[in-house]
């Protein structure tokens, strides 16, 4: 069963859409984005979260990995998402020792596929997220990447671990993601927004609707 993650969120009517509509994460970000929120913010974001299974990510760029921690602690987050330059060796299991969360590691894809450098040292993460390069952004561009082009890499970099897709995902292309990569979690962010950090309910109704359909019909009972 293919998962959703909405990320950027900055507003509780929009973490609380996601829980109705069936999501299995939500996403604040805490690095420079149009969308970044406090981590006090981020925490009571997810305080609309309380009696779910839904569980928070925060999402963070080139920050020291103490300020990460101290971020993430005041945050309360079950995930933490590392783009950026934080991603060194013993980075994740550093995390997980210091906050007792999963560790999701970006990987960025530009035009000639995924670079010996961004895969780097992914062994110690749980989920290796694959989203597109962008020099302006670490992510949130809504723009996609050659799904059929990495999913020989793809192969190689999901071993053990859980494969998140993001990268300009939508209603309209999801399924052509989930299709050519297996992803067990799509991750989307602008894609369903009216305006930066401002989601929309339909377009995140419209957004699940696509991913149900490609999940196998549960058992008859």
């Amino acid at each position: 069963m293919v998962e959703v993650k909405f990320c950027g969120m900055t507003r509780e009517e929009d973490v609380r859409e996601a829980v109705r509509l069936g999501a299995a994460f939500v996403g604040a970000i805490l690095t420079e984005s149009p969308r970044r929120v406090s981590a006090e913010r981020a925490r009571s974001l997810f305080a609309a979260l309380e009696g779910t299974m839904v569980q928070s990510v925060c999402v963070f760029g080139d920050e020291p990995l103490d300020d990460v921690v101290d971020a993430a602690r005041l945050a309360g987050c079950h995930i933490v998402q590392l783009h950026g330059g934080v991603n060194g060796p013993g980075t994740a299991e550093r995390l997980r020792k210091a906050l007792d969360v999963d560790v999701w590691q970006v990987v960025r894809v530009g035009p000639q596929g995924i670079s010996r450098e961004e895969t780097g040292d992914r062994n110690g993460a749980d989920g290796v997220l694959l989203d597109t390069l962008a020099l302006s952004a670490l992510g949130g561009t809504g723009v996609t990447f050659d799904w059929t082009a990495v999913a020989g890499d793809v192969r190689d970099l999901r071993f053990g671990r859980r494969l998140i897709v993001a990268g300009g995902l939508r209603p309209e292309n999801v399924r052509g993601a989930i299709d050519r990569l297996a992803p067990d979690i799509v991750d989307v962010s602008s894609g369903v927004e009216s305006s930066p950090g401002v989601k929309d309910r339909q377009r995140m109704a419209d957004f699940m609707a696509a991913v149900r359909q490609t999940n196998p019909e549960p058992p008859v009972q």
